[in-house]
């Protein structure tokens, strides 16, 4: 028996505009709330975990809702439809209210100009502000007007090569900041209004993201799904791939434009994402493809004994139960470090690192997609769990690494650290969500796809505010230790899980194991 790789390509249409969303939404709202809004970590972190904390409640919901359609168009592409059109119409409408916040602060929304400086140093000159590494200060302790005016956000260094001035980082960044903050307290209403549209974005993507992700198990036969996951997670990655790629040539990781309007790139992105829902409606069909799966499982007797006992309750053993909640706390402690990295790293790259983000986070997704496919053809040799554990090794080891780094860091080693954590990543979730759904059984795999999505959105509702809370209290260099050691206690969790595996079929049958069997 084979993976059907043309079908699940195309349900992985699904996935692509998913995170072709997360991509755009991770790497520009956290600078939108930091630079514009003026935003301290922890206030951003709380608005980074809105999504999160809809979709504790609605993904498990919404996904037991798509179990029980009865749609034409089968139980997942209805909800695929429909959220995904309204996602589309909100996260544009992010722009304008964008623009308008962009407009309250034009006094000192131009990069590099004199006037502008020269406001900031007479409005926030007397205020304690706080540099990355947490150190407080006062500007007029420090510099007088004519100095600060003549800060450049970049500058040559001894090589001639041309950076970020650290002075434009520590001095510049957080009076403008602290200016900005001022301005949406007195004028709180554009925020508001961003909020609320942001709201209606996160709910229509809550309303479609389990049933989407649940239909790869649908039309996949059990023994297969890891290879399938790959390949879902590759059309995904190459959504966010291609939106980092959209970000290098509209340049939104570069000083200059970090008060740019995203009009022009939200609305490419949102084109990207209907685009691909309408590969998606064309090629996907999601009644027959379940009907395949179905006669393969017969075929090969797999949940048969869900067939001899229909309508009886589907109920786990002692330790079936004990290894699915010790998969889910796995799912919590690496969500949490990768989650804390993915939704800080726009504003620490450019804080920290002087790069581009959207550079750094394409060699990690270059490498997570190149290493897709091998990590699902290892994980059918090998076993789910293991191959996970190499994974959260790979993971850790390279956060661990990143914390060392600072701009003017060896540029090799922090391509191969980037590279490594997207490998790492790529096969952390090629198998952990197979895992979770392998102890499902096919008329339930929605629930299961809820409990997956459950533990890695509270893990995402907490992280983005105590590691925003972390780094204003210590300096934003705190984030690459936080993620270590959240990911490096997912390795111990990990270790005493023994249901959720897979091995290769008996002759004559395709069958499912417990690895403690």
């Amino acid at each position: 028996m084979k993976l059907n790789y043309k079908r699940t390509i195309f349900v992985g249409f699904a996935f692509f505009l998913i995170c072709t969303f997360w991509q755009a939404y991770d790497s520009i709202i956290p600078k939108i709330l930091v630079d514009k809004f003026g935003m301290n970590q922890t206030y951003s972190g709380i608005i980074m975990a809105l999504d999160n904390v809809l979709a504790l409640v609605l993904l498990p919901l919404f996904g037991a809702i798509s179990d029980r359609c009865h749609s034409k168009r089968g139980r997942r592409t209805p909800f695929i439809l429909i959220g995904t059109i309204i996602a589309v119409i909100a996260f544009v409408g992010l722009s304008f209210a964008d623009n308008v916040q962009k407009s309250n602060i034009a006094q000192v929304s131009k990069i590099d100009d004199p006037s502008a400086l020269s406001v900031l140093y007479q409005t926030e000159g007397d205020k304690t502000l706080r540099d990355v590494d947490g150190n407080e200060y006062v500007l007029s302790d420090i510099f007088t007007e004519q100095e600060y005016v003549e800060i450049k956000s970049q500058v040559a260094d001894e090589n001639g090569k041309v950076i970020t001035n650290p002075d434009y980082t520590d001095y510049v960044v957080p009076a403008r900041q602290s200016y900005a903050w001022e301005q949406t307290q007195n004028n709180p209403t554009t925020l508001i209004v961003f909020i609320g549209i942001l709201l209606i974005a996160l709910l229509s993507m809550s309303i479609f993201r389990s049933p989407a992700v649940a239909l790869m198990p649908d039309v996949t036969i059990k023994p297969l799904r890891s290879k399938a996951n790959a390949v879902i997670n590759l059309m995904g990655t190459a959504g966010g791939i291609l939106v980092l790629a959209l970000g290098i040539v509209f340049k939104t990781g570069s000083v200059a434009n970090s008060l740019m309007s995203y009009t022009s790139f939200f609305m490419i992105v949102g084109g990207i994402m209907l685009l691909a829902l309408l590969a998606f409606r064309v090629l996907v069909k999601e009644p027959l493809w379940v009907r395949d799966m179905e006669e393969e499982s017969n075929r090969y007797h797999i949940d048969q004994e869900e067939q001899l006992n229909e309508g009886q309750k589907h109920s786990l053993t002692k330790g079936q139960l004990a290894s699915l909640l010790l998969i889910l706390a796995s799912v919590v402690l690496w969500f949490m470090g990768y989650n804390a990295v993915t939704s800080k790293y726009s504003i620490y790259a450019d804080k920290v690192l002087g790069l581009d983000y959207n550079s750094t986070l394409m060699i990690a997704n270059i490498a997570a997609i190149i290493s897709y496919l091998p990590v699902g053809f290892i994980a059918s040799r090998i076993g789910r769990k293991k191959t996970i554990l190499a994974g959260v090794v790979m993971l850790a080891g390279s956060f661990t690494v990143a914390a060392f780094l600072r701009g003017g860091s060896s540029a090799l080693l922090m391509n191969c650290m980037f590279a490594l954590a997207g490998i790492g990543w790529a096969t952390i979730n090629v198998n952990s969500f197979p895992m979770v759904v392998e102890l499902s059984k096919g008329s339930n795999v929605g629930r299961y796809t809820g409990f997956y999505y459950t533990a890695s959105m509270a893990a995402q509702i907490a992280t983005p505010v105590l590691s925003g809370y972390i780094m204003d209290k210590t300096g934003m260099t705190s984030l690459f230790p936080y993620a270590a050691i959240l990911v490096a206690a997912a390795f111990i969790t990990m270790v005493f899980v023994h249901h959720g595996d897979s091995r290769p079929p008996k002759k004559g049958t395709l069958e499912t194991f417990d690895v403690d069997k």
